[in-house]
């Protein structure tokens, strides 16, 4: 089978990086970003640049996403020089957090060109990106997937949860939801054992070593809270985002989130006092200073 030509539409920290796997590949590749100097490296790298979203879906036929809100996946897909414009396009991969309303929303609206949509939201972070280690919550009508399975492949593990508009992005927001609510608890516990006179890097030692351990002291407290970076690469306002989707959609299917309503009045309390571009692992900082301490030495 022929390789597809491809599409990437949004090039920042994690479209660029998933784009220079599939260059890397031996795809070729048409880009687009709102920002020109996000393209200027992939284009060095071999890539084409387009002027729309239209533009790459006339010049490709499988066009992926990768951007930050919903309404903007909206707007790619579907807006003004969107991709429902693009006259080679046959496949619309979004591998952004959009949730289940939008991702319906744009799958019949592309159906309407003769356009297949396809949920493949991916979770592992800027490094997962950069090494092609990304799980991909695929949801993929099957007429299509022999076609983009072998292409995300190059992007991380695959994992087909279903074959409705839909699913993958529900896959993605269960995801955020475990991943907020790690951090969350994980925060009031080490400011806890802080304020007994703990040590924090031998807190998250013990955690790790027994029941415990969840991503957050496996991946970020030593890494990005105790050594005061506040750097894993994943805003906080952009997880808040996530876990308003994730509770909207629970109470559109009538499923309580009892503790999932707290981690978002913590989230939604942190980014207001962080700012949209902190970093998620900033949430820390609000319980320290609720208890007046600090984890780590700096």
């Amino acid at each position: 089978m022929a390789q597809p030509s491809l599409g990437f539409v949004g090039v920042g920290k994690m479209g660029a990086r998933m784009s220079r796997r599939l260059i890397d590949a031996g795809y070729g590749l048409t880009v687009y970003d709102p920002l020109e100097a996000a393209m200027e490296p992939l284009v060095k790298a071999g890539a084409a640049a387009a002027d729309s979203p239209a533009g790459v879906a006339s010049a490709a036929e499988v066009v992926f996403a990768s951007v930050p809100t919903p309404p903007v996946v909206h707007a790619v897909a579907l807006g003004p020089k969107g991709v429902v414009e693009g006259k080679k396009v046959k496949i619309f991969i979004d591998t952004s957090t959009t949730g289940a309303t939008v991702a319906k929303q744009v799958a019949e609206g592309l159906a309407a060109k003769g356009i297949t949509a396809v949920d493949a939201p991916v979770s592992g972070g800027i490094k997962g990106a950069e090494k092609g280690t990304l799980a991909v919550m695929l949801s993929c009508p099957e007429n299509a997937l022999a076609t983009v399975k072998p292409v995300l492949e190059n992007l991380g593990k695959i994992f087909v949860v279903g074959t409705q508009a839909g699913q993958g992005q529900t896959m993605k927001l269960l995801n955020n939801l475990l991943s907020a609510t790690a951090m969350a608890i994980t925060s009031e516990a080490i400011v806890m054992g802080v304020k007994a006179g703990l040590d924090p890097s031998l807190i998250v030692d013990v955690f790790n070593a027994g029941t415990a351990r969840n991503s957050a002291t496996q991946d970020k407290i030593k890494q990005h809270v105790i050594s005061r970076t506040f750097s894993y690469g994943f805003g906080i306002g952009l997880l808040n985002k996530d876990i308003r989707l994730c509770m909207g959609e629970a109470d559109a299917l009538g499923v309580p989130m009892v503790v999932g309503s707290a981690v978002r009045q913590l989230l939604s309390i942190a980014t207001a006092s962080e700012g949209l571009d902190a970093d998620m692992t900033a949430m820390t900082r609000i319980v320290e200073e609720w208890a007046g301490v600090r984890v780590g030495s700096q």
